[in-house]
C-alpha cells in the first residue's frame, strides 16, 4: 500500500485536493447564508428602533402655559397636550389660600401659549391682552352654558341632566371633539326632541 502511494503520489495528492475543496464550496455557502440572515436581522432591529422613536416623537407633544395670579409659584411651565388645567396649577405649587377655586375649570385641557390666571376671592377679572381665567362652561354675561368646556357640575345645572347624562356628554367630547352646533346634543343617548327643546335656550358651543 505503502509502495503504491508512493508510486500514485500525484494521485493522492490530487483526490485530497479535490476532497478538501468539496467540503469548501459545502461549507461556504452556509456561511454566505449565515451572514445575510444576520445582516437582514440587523437592519429589521434597526428599522424597528428608528419607527419606534417616531412615534415616541409623534405622542409627546410639548406645549407652553403661563400660570400667573393666587398660585405659589407662578411662572411659565411645559405640559404635555394630554395635561388639564389642574395639572397646571400644581406644577405652580398648587392655590394659595386667598385663590378664588369657584372661577377656574381645572379639568379643561391645556393648549399652546395658554395664560392661566388664577384671581383671588373678591377679585374683579377682566381679559385682557390674551390673559383668561379658565373658568368653566356658564357665561356670565348670557348666562348660557358652554357644553363643549363645562365641567360635570355646570353640565347638571341645565334642564334634565343628571349625573348620567353629564358623564356622557363629557365623555363624548372626549371621545369625539367638540359639539359644532347646539343640536350635536341630541346624539347624547337619553337627549331627545323634548328633551333638547328644553335646554336649547340654555346652551350654546362658543
Amino acid at each position: 500500500m505503502i509502495e503504491w502511494i508512493k508510486t500514485n503520489k500525484l494521485v493522492v495528492l490530487g483526490g485530497i485536493f479535490i476532497i478538501l475543496a468539496g467540503a469548501y464550496f459545502l461549507l461556504e455557502p452556509a456561511s454566505e447564508e449565515s451572514n445575510v440572515l444576520d445582516n437582514e436581522e440587523e437592519w429589521l432591529t434597526s428599522e424597528r428602533t428608528v419607527n419606534e422613536n417616531i412615534v415616541e416623537h409623534e405622542e409627546e407633544v410639548i406645549v407652553i402655559v403661563d400660570v400667573k395670579g393666587a398660585v405659589n409659584n407662578p411662572g411659565v411651565y411645559e405640559a404635555e397636550s394630554e395635561d388639564r388645567v389642574i395639572d397646571m396649577i400644581n406644577m405652580a405649587g398648587g392655590l394659595k389660600e386667598s385663590a378664588d377655586e369657584a372661577k377656574i375649570n381645572f379639568a379643561t385641557r391645556v393648549e399652546d401659549e395658554m395664560v392661566i390666571y388664577v384671581p383671588e376671592i373678591g377679585e374683579e377679572m377682566e381679559q385682557e391682552g390674551g390673559m383668561m381665567t379658565v373658568m368653566g362652561g356658564t357665561d356670565q354675561k348670557d348666562g348660557k352654558v358652554n357644553i363643549n368646556t363645562a365641567d360635570d357640575t355646570e353640565l347638571q345645572t341645565l334642564t334634565g341632566i343628571g349625573p348620567a347624562k353629564a358623564a356622557a356628554i363629557i365623555d363624548y367630547r372626549e371621545k369625539n371633539g367638540p359639539f359644532k352646533v347646539i343640536e350635536d346634543l341630541k346624539l347624547i343617548s337619553g337627549i331627545g326632541e323634548k328633551s333638547f327643546e328644553k335646554l336649547k335656550e340654555q346652551i350654546k358651543v362658543k
